[in-house]
């Protein structure tokens, strides 16, 4: 378990300049945390290039892009793509001739997953392969990137890879019971994480959020070396998550999303940092708060901690573009409902007995319970029933809020070489916005 290392200081160091060179390890899809990096990367000046996890065929066959899939990309980056396949994990992965493990998982039922057995002597030889392929992969492409450095330049590496669920049928049905389901819905977390789906799962999420970054952090070590032996410096960024520090009772206390089942892949990933930077390379994770995404809409209640970003930006100095801020967010509630008696339901679900009972940091990521449920999702449920339209809700503004505070923070933060782990809790997120718009 790292120790809770957060961010208290704006950093202000910046290493990186114009012909530096900003590398996307992971591939921009939407809107999301790295866009901050990019954005602070671009006004640097520094080079973008990126590379594509690739494309599946109809017989499931990884491809590279064709030119029109990879002018998107490019164009979506504003940047180079080195076209090499780099999807992460093992799942559609198999020794010639075997089934890979989503093929194994393909009559798994809703009835039977907890039952249902894998064979992991397979199992192992699938990751093997999966594992061959990508860092084979990861080779391929550092070996083009490298002819993109220019001598003299320092380079940024954002590491942006995560996920690792398998493609089956009957994992969604699952997962809306773990993650959406109260009362006769509910399904334990535990009861995942201890049948042969979740085990595999936890191990899929090792290799894709996790272990790439030690890929990523092996395969560059040509550019590093070259790079660091002309007198330039490399820095390596992570996404993790491991809870977050809120504004509760006027304290900002750490508290997180409860059942967080990527946890132990995301502890995973702070001590593959950890290790690097005790062989003196720079690699960081940066522990972010919590938004709203496509891929965390799953996640029903992940989103109740955002609120109280909008007492942190008055709490730390917060001026007329704080006042803007609340004037935003009431402006989609519906008629009736005012922000303060919104902001007070969550200082109510935050200080409620089930709800403090999670605030746990050693025991992260714990269990969900069906009490845990019912005061969270019903929490969220009714909240989001507070706005006008159920499509513009106040946590996509507080989401992009905070991915603006946290690109800076981090692009920043990796120049100075401050820590292998830093949390970016609510505090500093709000004093970084607050600095940006003065």
């Amino acid at each position: 378990m790292t120790e809770l290392t957060p961010l208290r200081h704006i950093p202000q160091a910046n290493v990186f300049r114009k012909g530096d060179v900003f590398v996307l390890f992971g591939e921009l899809f939407g809107r999301g945390y790295v866009n901050g990096l990019i954005d602070e990367a671009r006004a640097a000046g520094m080079s973008i290039v990126g590379i594509t996890v690739g494309r599946r065929d109809e017989t499931g066959a990884l491809r590279a892009l064709d030119a029109a899939e990879l002018a998107e990309a490019e164009e979506k980056l504003g940047g180079r793509i080195i076209n090499v396949p780099l999807m992460a994990g093992f799942d559609m992965d198999a020794p010639e001739g075997e089934q890979n493990p989503t093929e194994m998982l393909a009559n798994v039922k809703l009835k039977t997953w907890q039952d249902d057995k894998l064979d992991w002597e397979k199992i192992e030889r699938c990751r093997e392969a999966g594992v061959r392929r990508f860092t084979t992969g990861a080779a391929q492409a550092m070996a083009e990137i490298d002819k993109l450095i220019p001598e003299g330049a320092n380079v940024f590496f954002a590491h942006t890879m995560a996920g690792g669920i398998p493609k089956i049928k009957a994992f969604l049905a699952i997962a809306n019971r773990i993650y959406k389901g109260r009362g006769e819905r509910f399904e334990s977390s535990r009861a995942l994480l201890d049948s042969d789906l979740g085990k595999l799962i936890l191990m899929n999420f090792d290799e894709v959020t996790a272990n790439t970054l030690k890929y990523l952090i092996d395969a560059s070590a040509p550019i590093r070396e070259r790079v660091t032996k002309a007198g330039g410096e490399v820095r390596y960024t992570a996404y993790g998550y491991h809870g977050t520090e809120i504004l509760i009772g006027g304290q900002y206390q750490w508290q997180t999303y409860t059942n967080y089942t990527q946890g132990y892949a995301k502890m995973r990933l702070e001590s593959i940092a950890q290790a690097a930077w005790n062989q003196g390379i720079y690699a960081t994770v940066f522990n972010c708060p919590e938004i709203r995404t496509n891929s965390s809409d799953i996640f029903v209640g992940v989103e109740l901690s955002l609120f109280p970003l909008l007492t942190a930006l008055k709490k730390e100095g917060g001026g007329a573009w704080a006042d803007e801020q609340w004037k935003i967010c009431q402006e989609l509630l519906g008629e009736g409902t005012s922000l303060e008696s919104l902001l007070a339901t969550i200082e109510r679900y935050n200080n409620d007995a089930t709800s403090a009972h999670f605030r746990n940091f050693e025991a992260w990521p714990m269990d969900n319970t069906p009490e845990l449920a019912e005061v969270m999702i019903g929490t969220s449920e009714d909240i989001t029933a507070l706005h006008k339209d159920r499509k513009a809700l106040i946590t996509d503004h507080l989401s992009s809020l905070v991915l603006e505070g946290a690109g800076p923070l981090m692009f920043h933060g990796a120049s100075e070489k401050i820590a292998p782990v830093l949390w970016l809790g609510h505090d500093i997120i709000a004093r970084q916005l607050n600095a940006l718009h003065k």
